[in-house]
């Protein structure tokens, strides 16, 4: 099986799916918010670790950048988290391509 070159690599569209893995500092910005309220109702979410992946809408593309976008991901619970800036690859904070089956 070849690798796809730059040229068949899909790029990141407005509203478009990812996966998105979870970094320490997700983490701790995600625990953070749980602090908090959410619109006069409390935040009820399962709890996030480092690695976790969840599905991810890309809500930002940046011109000049073939994979750097923001990116709304969607927690297990009745929130979300806005990660920004965050490019494609297989490391924590970073997005990649849900697998085609």
């Amino acid at each position: 099986m070849s690798t796809p070159s730059p040229e068949t690599t899909p790029k990141p569209t407005l509203g478009g799916i990812v996966h998105y893995k979870l970094s320490g500092h997700d983490v701790s910005m995600i625990d953070l918010h749980n602090m908090q309220s959410y619109g006069g109702q409390g935040i009820v979410r399962s709890p996030v670790k480092l690695g976790d992946v969840y599905p991810a809408m890309v809500v930002r593309t940046f011109e000049g950048s073939a994979t750097a976008v923001n990116l709304q991901v969607f927690l297990d619970g009745n929130t979300s988290y806005w990660a920004t800036s965050r490019s494609e690859g297989p490391d924590h904070g970073q997005w990649s391509w849900p697998p085609r089956g």
